[in-house]
């Protein structure tokens, strides 16, 4: 593979470490956000490695891999704004942030990763300034058209110099689901200190690596997921830079995160017991043993076994079958579980920014939700399974019409 689209790693990168063991080898992928247009559909899409190492110095489990991020984000096209599930979960996280951290018209918000502005929006309608960094330069954009000030770039040192001489210093930064997608976390970390103003705060989610291992979540491995982090690590690399975690707390999104509230080490204010509160719950469940990895990948496998022999019998019968969801992590299940296009009929998505594209690599076809009523498919295999209960609960008149759901993960269930 060009090194245009690919390098590769071969340190740790929170400890910079060499000692690093594969653990988890997925199938190859496309980029797994990688939707193309119907005059696209001959171009050949090329497939990345997919494969997941543990760091045996620190514990970090990371991709060595690492796809040109341009590939990844340039012309991206999530946005958290159209589910409601993210849109509440951003509100509550607002008011998380409101109780700990007393905000005025004075105070910058920055977002690293902003999207579409949804969470910094809900900051501006309560009064406070807000700047979001995101590199998908068409949704950045957009969400400057719509009020919330958006720099169309990769944040790095050299960026959070310039926007402290701009914009000045921050009271808060946050980074949602993105402190994963950076391979130089270090770069980052030095621009998010340099930007902080002394009692200011950095807040981030991510997805927790203890919820991949527990709840099955291995679907959540795609290429712009470089990280999948554990608070005995992460602690660690604050330190090492000057920063203290001060308060871990686990929430839902994405199927199980950790949202982390970090300072400047000279910061005295705000630690509490949920860091070694966690660490300590780590270390007995083995997050620094091999064997966990391993006992990983066989419940991967059995759980492959059973959906996949599921579908092909389904399709033998002459049953039609749909896809709910084209998330990202649909890209890893469908290429991992091999659910190909001989096997999916189509795929219903909310998104009209996926509406009338085909999925990536297969090729299915991604259309509204109206076709679940049009097309009838016998069953429905929810591929962005974390939201499965708001989305059979939409769509109840499917169920009605004979309809039946299959929830593939972390165990098959069927719901009619």
């Amino acid at each position: 593979m060009s090194s245009e689209f690919l390098t590769k790693r071969t340190s740790c990168r929170l400890c910079g470490s060499a000692y690093l063991k594969s653990v988890l080898r997925l199938n190859p992928t496309p980029p797994a956000n990688e939707f193309v247009k119907k005059n696209d559909l001959e171009k050949i899409q090329n497939l990345y490695p997919l494969e997941l190492f543990f760091c045996q110095n620190c514990t970090h489990v990371q991709l060595l891999d690492i796809v040109n991020p341009r590939v990844l984000f340039s012309n991206y096209v999530y946005v958290s704004g159209t589910s409601a599930v993210f849109r509440k979960h951003f509100y509550d996280y607002y008011l998380w942030i409101n109780k700990l951290i007393k905000l005025n018209n004075d105070s910058l918000v920055i977002d690293i990763g902003s999207n579409d502005g949804t969470l910094l929006k809900i900051f501006k309608d309560n009064g406070v300034k807000v700047l979001g960094v995101d590199p998908a330069v068409e949704i950045a954009k957009k969400a400057s058209e719509n009020g919330i000030e958006t720099l169309p770039l990769f944040f790095d040192a050299a960026l959070a110099k310039r926007i402290r001489n701009e914009y000045g210093s921050a009271k808060v930064i946050t980074a949602n689901n993105v402190f994963a997608h950076a391979d130089n976390l270090l770069e980052i970390i030095q621009g998010v200190k340099d930007l902080l103003s002394d009692d200011g705060v950095f807040i981030f989610e991510v997805s927790y690596l203890v919820d991949v291992l527990n709840k099955t979540l291995f679907d959540t491995i795609y290429h712009e997921h470089l990280s999948y982090h554990n608070v005995t690590s992460l602690k660690k690399f604050f330190k090492k830079n000057g920063l203290e975690l001060k308060i871990i707390e686990q929430v839902n999104s994405h199927g199980g995160s950790l949202r982390g509230l970090v300072t400047k080490n000279t910061n005295t204010a705000y630690k509490n017991s949920s860091v070694d509160a966690l660490i300590n719950s780590e270390n007995e469940m083995g997050i620094d043993k091999l064997e966990t990895y391993y006992r990983f990948n066989q419940k991967i496998n059995v759980a492959k076994n059973e959906v996949n022999t599921f579908l092909n019998d389904a399709k033998k019968q002459g049953k039609k079958i749909a896809g709910f969801g084209a998330p990202a992590k649909a890209t890893t299940l469908m290429y991992h579980f091999e659910f190909t296009s001989s096997l999916i009929d189509f795929i219903v998505d909310d998104s009209p920014l996926k509406q009338g594209l085909f999925s990536p690599g297969y090729h299915i076809p991604v259309l509204g939700s109206d076709a679940l009523y049009e097309k009838k498919p016998d069953f429905v295999l929810i591929l962005a399974w974390n939201f499965a209960d708001s989305i059979i609960e939409n769509h109840q008149n499917y169920l009605k019409q004979g309809g039946k759901f299959i929830i593939p993960l972390p165990t098959m269930e069927i719901l009619e």
